[in-house]
């Protein structure tokens, strides 16, 4: 595949990601295809087992998901720029503190939002808990599970060979 190819695929990977934070888009499933297009047209054994493991880890994670409470976002005041607050406190926290990081990440840039928005630290210190327990923390698994599997990429693609 060539680098061209590549950084298509890398693409769809990140609308994938940003997809998660926007309801009604297939974020996941964006990332699944993203995986399987790139293991179409690079079938090597590393490719494959880049795409199993993507597979295991999405389907893992909406047994998750069921467990969770519902989403309910909009009604918890969430606003499309909290979720980029939140994707980009998980991405941060992902890449500086790698992998775990995601979850505070993500937590911190929804505090942060909060915190600039009603200016006092209980108040945001509320509202992120009413953020998560209203689908906050579904929106958090669906997400850490891409984030896994494009980091898994990347490691596939540049280390790989």
């Amino acid at each position: 595949m060539g680098a061209g190819e590549l950084l298509v695929v890398g693409l769809v990977l990140v609308l994938g990601l940003c997809g998660v934070l926007v309801p009604g888009v297939p974020g996941s499933w964006l990332v699944w295809a993203a995986v399987l297009w790139w293991a179409l047209y690079d079938p090597r054994p590393l490719a494959w087992a880049v795409l199993v493991g993507a597979s295991v880890v999405l389907l893992l994670t909406q047994v998750v998901r069921w467990t969770l409470p519902p989403r309910r976002l909009r009604a918890s005041g969430a606003t499309p720029r909290m979720g980029a607050y939140a994707g980009t406190g998980a991405v941060l926290g992902f890449v500086l503190l790698p992998v775990v990081g995601a979850i505070p990440g993500f937590m911190a840039g929804i505090y942060l939002h909060e915190r600039l928005r009603l200016g006092r630290r209980a108040e945001a210190l509320a509202a992120l808990r009413t953020t998560m327990d209203a689908g906050g923390s579904s929106v958090l698994a669906e997400l850490f599970a891409c984030l896994l599997i494009t980091a898994g990429w990347l490691v596939a693609v540049v280390w790989g060979g």
